[in-house]
């Protein structure tokens, strides 16, 4: 059989072999009737009976556009604690011998493979007035009377730190484990300190890896709802808070659309521009 009579066959062959947008088309469709339906119902609602009078309402009012701040605040602050906690968890990963590495990654992992729920439950626990922390203080002599640690910042910002750890090691472990170990052993050996191999090579190498958890631990924190709902006990009211109250309690749908649209565009933004970071990082 020649050359030329089996190219026809191929080419049919070719033709039917589905392509990647056929391959990827059932997710799409699965997104597109599971998420992008009704977020588009959403933001019809935000605009019906009003017009853009119910995004006025939200960010004229006071009270919502302090909360909106309160909820970014927040959402920097676990970002900032999961880094601190992160980075050196990760590093020590990245450095340690394979059976040390095994066992921190059980122990990076097992919040991932536990409720949030179960998770902040467990929180409550131990920063209630009868719970573990409160009764070993009273009882070692430390304090008279227990302190009033949940329902607090405190409270949801330990609570949102515990869950959002993982997101932020993961990805900067990732950076580390690819770093050529001989990098920094030629350092030493120039005379480099620890710190200096830190800043001019860890770093550096690593910035991706960073801005990647930076950027997931924010924008999660940003939409957060049942940790700070439980851990704050109504006291401590974030972004999603409020648009769930507002269909709970209210029937509010069109001004809950609007502030979800809100949420939505700022989560948006502020993705696109710590994107726009690691992208100038990477021309650099």
């Amino acid at each position: 059989m020649t050359l030329a009579a089996t190219t026809p066959a191929v080419a049919r062959r070719s033709w039917l072999r589905p392509g990647p947008f056929a391959l990827t088309l059932p997710a799409l469709l699965l997104l597109t009737l599971l998420f992008m339906l009704p977020l588009l119902r959403l933001f019809s609602l935000s605009f019906a009976g009003g017009g853009f009078g119910w995004y006025e309402k939200a960010l004229t009012g006071g009270l919502y556009t302090a909360i909106l701040y309160r909820t970014f605040e927040i959402a920097g602050i676990v970002t900032l604690f999961s880094l601190m906690i992160g980075y050196p968890v990760a590093f020590l990963l990245a450095t340690t011998t394979p059976i040390w590495r095994a066992i921190g990654f059980a122990f990076v992992m097992l919040p991932l493979w536990t409720s949030v729920l179960v998770r902040t439950y467990a929180w409550m626990v131990l920063l209630g007035r009868n719970g573990i922390i409160n009764r070993v203080l009273i009882d070692s002599g430390l304090l008279d009377t227990p302190l009033s640690l949940l329902n607090s910042r405190l409270a949801v910002i330990l609570g949102m730190v515990h869950v959002m750890l993982p997101f932020m090691i993961l990805p900067i472990y990732s950076a580390l484990a690819r770093i050529d170990p001989d990098l920094p052993k030629a350092a030493r050996g120039l005379g480099a300190s620890a710190a200096r191999i830190l800043a001019t090579i860890y770093l550096p190498l690593t910035l991706r890896g960073i801005i990647a958890g930076v950027t997931l631990v924010f924008v999660v924190s940003l939409g957060f709802y049942i940790t700070p709902a439980l851990l704050g006990g109504g006291k401590v009211m974030m972004f999603a808070m409020v648009i769930e109250q507002q269909v709970r309690e209210f029937l509010a749908w069109n001004f809950a659309g609007a502030l979800s649209v809100i949420l939505l565009a700022v989560t948006l933004m502020m993705f696109w521009l710590l994107n726009q970071g690691l992208a100038r990082h990477l021309r650099d």
